[in-house]
């Protein structure tokens, strides 16, 4: 894919903090449209590759480009095309929501005075947060707080959104409702690049994705190309496992498991014709075939070796 074609990318960057490699060669590459998931264990370095695109953190080696233009070097011509949630919202504690981003807007000398109002008032309803909108900051739950962190996000139009664990704190329809968001935004020709650790908003929001482990990028593309890395398996029920065991092993099946309503394995190259003929073959009772598609978890499980972790 062209330089063009990229609303962010990185090559080869690297940053260490003392002796520890905590990023190590990445090369990010999210096209321009795109809805990025960005996920990985808890230490896997993804917010600190998050602050080395933001110009935040200089890393040790390697370039990145935002929206055409390098870090950190254009970043002043870059970075107001760029709206960013980074490790949870910081807002003066005393002072309304409202007037927690009077303040950042009035900070930002490229905004307009004028359409101040509209565009915090648009901001806040965005967000769901017009009804607590006159509440001080100090009062919002921590759903709230993440809520006004992205209302600031979208004070000025935005080329590219970069939300760092957006739903962090939202009880479920707060979730939904980021999750909505983020769909508006992309539909609008925005550019998001969304770090998570709900695999299940991942999947339903992002069209594309990258797989952090240990400071490295393991796997990028699109949700549907990766997904293809991860074998299908199939589910029979039946109760002559000992039996149906046997028929799969004889077909090459070596991770046939016994289930508490029959047998479960990769699919591998077998047609499942041919799995359902040797075992009704071989007299065993088949009540049920069912080929079950890879999900997000079992991908990030193969690609990481460990599970999700939620603190991620």
């Amino acid at each position: 894919m062209s330089a063009d074609a990229l609303a962010l990318s990185t090559t080869g960057l690297t940053k260490r903090f003392g002796r520890q490699l905590v990023v190590d060669d990445v090369a990010l590459a999210v096209p321009t449209g795109a809805v990025y998931g960005f996920i990985g264990p808890n230490g896997s370095g993804k917010t600190t590759t998050i602050r080395m695109l933001l110009g935040l953190v200089r890393p040790e080696a390697g370039s990145c480009r935002v929206l055409g233009g390098a870090i950190p070097s254009e970043s002043a011509d870059v970075l107001p095309r760029v709206g960013a949630l980074v490790e949870g919202p910081a807002f003066h504690p005393y002072l309304s929501g409202r007037a927690n981003l009077h303040r950042l807007d009035a900070a930002d000398a490229r905004s307009d005075p004028a359409t101040s109002e509209r565009r915090i008032g648009a901001a806040l309803d965005r967000v769901g947060l017009t009804a607590a909108a006159g509440k001080k900051y100090r009062a919002y739950s921590l759903g709230m707080r993440q809520r006004l962190g992205i209302a600031a996000a979208l004070l000025q139009p935005r080329d590219l959104l970069v939300l760092d664990e957006p739903t962090n704190g939202l009880d479920p329809q707060g979730t939904r409702e980021v999750r909505h968001l983020v769909a508006d935004l992309a539909a609008d020709g925005a550019t998001v690049f969304v770090s998570s650790h709900l695999l299940s908003e991942v999947e339903q929001i992002c069209s594309h994705l990258g797989v952090m482990r240990t400071g490295r990028l393991v796997a990028q593309g699109p949700i549907g190309e990766l997904s293809s890395l991860t074998a299908t398996r199939f589910r029979v029920r039946t109760a002559d496992v000992d039996q149906a065991l046997a028929v799969l092993g004889g077909l090459g099946v070596t991770d046939a498991v016994r289930t508490a309503e029959g047998v479960t394995g990769s699919l591998g190259d077998l047609a499942p014709e041919r799995i359902v003929r040797d075992l009704v073959e071989a007299d065993v009772s088949v009540a049920e075939f069912v080929q079950v598609a890879p999900a997000l978890e079992d991908l990030f499980v193969q690609l990481t070796g460990e599970g999700f972790d939620v603190s991620g």
